[in-house]
């Protein structure tokens, strides 16, 4: 019995210190974390759904029915097919060289890659249109050789690939580095080849990292709205992607539409959350077990 009681508290001295906080202490920081949650998440993606149905069902689907919505989402969707896969090679390619190779700049490309996080949206749409617009370095030529990338899908995919970029890399790069390089390094001792090594000792290894740094990218390029803004000529049912499909609903005081349409978005990122709880789970689950 005293052996027990001694486990015991020296379990507990070994706790971290906040687990030893009152519950008076708990109470009130759980109370305010949930307030702050309810108040500026829940509240207000709740309040979108009230407006939404505030005019009844038939004009909710009709809103979604609407040929400019439709095309809007067929664009957002097809947006995130194209920029995803290209973030996602990107992505791996990055990682891979960086947390498996030493070589000359390879804090310079760290930097590079979290250049989206520092530069704001707007800009990089601005940067987009000084290399392609008309009156940009390249627009004479492209004017001459009759390619039109701002203004039209391509500009819309590039503004989306350059915000989106990284978030692959960034989710495998401290991943891939704390898996170090033993592992390949015994499979090319044995014979394997650069791809037989990847596809089967650092794909298996980094598969649910590579899947949660896809699903949080595919969710900020259909969520994009600022460098997509910027590039897109705003062409309604042609350049339009469902964030500015919205904006435009709201600007023209369709509001119920454009509430409509927004819980469409709502609802996609609801089933990004799923997943990436499902992946987050899945991954905690390949994690040793402390003894």
């Amino acid at each position: 019995m005293a052996g027990a009681v001694t486990v015991h508290l020296a379990e507990k001295s070994a706790r971290p210190k906040h687990i030893n906080e009152s519950i008076v202490v708990r109470i009130v920081l759980i109370s305010i974390a949930l307030l702050f949650l309810g108040l500026v998440v829940l509240l207000p993606l709740l309040s979108i759904f009230i407006e939404a149905f505030k005019k009844g069902t038939d004009v909710y689907f009709a809103a979604l029915r609407d040929p400019d919505a439709l095309s809007a989402l067929k664009l957002t969707l097809l947006t995130a097919v194209i920029a995803v896969p290209l973030n996602t090679v990107f992505g791996v390619a990055a990682a891979w060289a960086i947390s498996k190779f030493r070589f000359r700049g390879k804090n310079i490309l760290i930097t590079l890659i979290d250049l989206p996080f520092a530069v704001s949206p707007v800009i990089a749409g601005l940067v987009f249109i000084l290399l392609f617009g008309a009156q940009g370095f390249l627009g004479p030529w492209l004017s001459d050789h009759n390619i039109q990338i701002m203004f039209a899908l391509p500009g819309i995919v590039l503004a989306t690939t350059f915000v989106t970029f990284p978030f692959v890399a960034r989710e495998l790069i401290p991943l891939m580095q704390a898996q170090g390089v033993q592992e390949e390094e015994a499979a090319a001792s044995l014979g394997a080849k650069g791809w037989q090594i990847f596809w089967r000792v650092t794909l298996p290894n980094i598969k649910w990292g590579l899947l949660y740094g896809v699903i949080l990218c595919n969710a900020r390029a259909m969520g994009e709205f600022g460098a997509v803004s910027v590039v897109s000529g705003h062409i309604r049912g042609e350049t339009n992607t469902l964030p500015l499909h919205i904006e435009i609903l709201y600007n023209e005081y369709q509001f119920s539409a454009s509430f409509a349409v927004a819980s469409l978005l709502v609802m996609l990122a609801v089933v990004t959350l799923i997943v990436k709880s499902f992946i987050e789970w899945k991954t905690a689950k390949q994690l040793p077990k402390e003894s």
